[in-house]
């Protein structure tokens, strides 16, 4: 007996409705990245370990899919490098390609590549999977899309303020109203840092307190000091867990505990001017606020940072995230060029337009029009009909076979098709065609030859 086939976990087979409500999104957000002025570009599914490896952190490195070279693999691997069963060791011997983790790497890589090819400050797009080798949980899979938007080769903060708005916009657009959005400065909490006496401890620090909202306060302060920050720094850093107010008032103490620190202090005007200039300018349905325990934990972000928050009613994790990164490019021999991006997590995002019920209806209805098959001469005109009919843009199509009229009904039924058109021997003798409507069960008698007009009102 055949085994039953499966996937693996932490993947998913979309089925035809959930496709067209993932691309339903998939075109809202691409109709904002172009109307903000960003260009499409892609990359390849899996680059050269190196381009990926140490860009990340030591967390994201153990997420990345690494691909077995091809061929006898094991024979490049000498007898004291595998006897040492050492994966750190052995890996590079065996795999010199991998899955890309994200798209901002690899469009840091595209960058230096086609530098010649760009006029600077260059706006890219990009909506394609990555791979990651995570837990699987509801709302976290191990192959998911991004969608993402960049801008490389500015220093300007309004480059930040534009990437706030698209977001407002896009959401806005989607429905998606009461969803916060989340900024910090990676400057800020290097200033932290310095003040509490933990600046050699900036990487940990940071990767610690990014985990607050899955492991609580306690657990960040337990995992802070098993990477060796003292007790002392960490009591310092409590008034981060409890800080409170409107935006200004969080800056102005913020300002007043960094002023000591230039890192901080420079963070900290950052995060005003974005702040004011969205307040000057206004947002559609976004909220804004700081939060000061945002870490955003890849390492190559070096300004801003940025997360989306959905509707406080609705149990979900970030559904985008992004910042400013100074010299991403800079790791790939370009130096200062600096980028500031934000992506969309299309999965969480369509899980919680799902709960939240903001599909508009019959997004998912492949077919508006059914002609059912009452024989072989019948089906033949029908076709011809079907063709007018597709050329004004009516989704239709001809039952395959002359089955019983009950069961091509049945099949209309579970398709949800609004109309069919039956064409029996009368009809074609009279040149005429009854066109029944599924829903009320009316039925209208028209001329074949005024088909092509035909108004479907699905």
């Amino acid at each position: 007996m055949a085994r039953k086939p499966s996937i693996p976990k932490g993947t998913r087979d979309f089925s035809p409705s959930e496709v067209s409500k993932r691309n339903y999104i998939f075109d809202i957000v691409r109709k904002h990245f172009r109307t903000f002025g960003f260009q499409p570009i892609e990359t390849p599914a899996f680059e050269n370990s190196e381009t990926l490896l140490g860009k990340y952190g030591d967390e994201g490195d153990r997420l990345i899919f690494r691909i077995l070279n091809s061929g006898d693999f094991i024979d490049k691997v000498d007898d004291v490098t595998y006897s040492s069963k050492n994966s750190a060791s052995i890996a590079p011997k065996i795999s010199e390609k991998a899955l890309r983790y994200d798209l901002t790497v690899p469009f840091a890589r595209y960058v230096v590549m086609h530098q010649n090819e760009i006029d600077f400050p260059f706006k890219r797009y990009q909506i394609q999977p990555v791979w990651r080798a995570d837990r699987p949980q509801r709302g976290r899979f191990r192959e998911f899309y991004q969608c993402d938007a960049d801008v490389v080769g500015s220093n300007s903060l309004l480059q930040e303020v534009e990437l706030v708005q698209l977001y407002d916009a896009v959401f806005t657009s989607l429905g998606l109203h009461g969803i916060t959005i989340k900024l910090n400065n990676r400057k800020i909490l290097a200033g932290i840092a310095e003040v509490i006496g933990a600046g050699n401890h900036l990487v940990p620090f940071t990767v610690a307190l990014d985990k607050l909202d899955k492991i609580g306060e306690g657990g960040v302060k337990n995992e802070m000091l098993s990477k060796g920050i003292p007790e002392a720094a960490i009591e310092k850093a409590n008034p981060l867990f409890s800080l409170s107010g409107s935006n200004s008032e969080q800056l102005e103490v913020l300002r007043n505990m960094l002023s000591v620190t230039e890192a901080g202090s420079k963070g900290v005007d950052e995060l005003g001017f974005i702040l004011n200039t969205l307040e000057e300018i206004g947002l559609q349905s976004a909220q804004l606020a700081i939060d000061v325990t945002l870490a955003r934990g890849l390492d190559y972000y070096t300004g801003a940072i940025f997360e989306v928050a959905a509707p406080e009613h609705v149990q979900m994790g970030s559904i985008g995230g992004g910042g400013r990164y100074d010299d991403l490019t800079g790791i790939f021999g370009l130096q200062n060029v600096s980028g500031v991006g934000i992506s969309f997590g299309l999965d969480r995002i369509y899980l919680v337009m799902e709960e939240l019920g903001l599909f508009p209806s019959g997004i998912d209805r492949s077919l508006e029009l059914l002609f059912l098959n009452f024989g072989e001469k019948e089906a033949l005109t029908a076709f011809k009909m079907a063709t007018k009919l597709r050329k004004s843009g009516v989704l239709c199509e001809v039952y395959p076979e002359a089955a019983k009229i009950q069961k091509q009904l049945k099949y209309a039924d579970k398709r949800q098709v609004p109309y069919v058109i039956l064409l029996g021997e009368k009809e074609m003798e009279e040149g005429t065609f009854v066109l029944k409507d599924m829903r009320t069960g009316q039925q209208e008698i028209k001329p074949q030859k005024e088909v092509g007009n035909l108004s479907i009102k699905s």
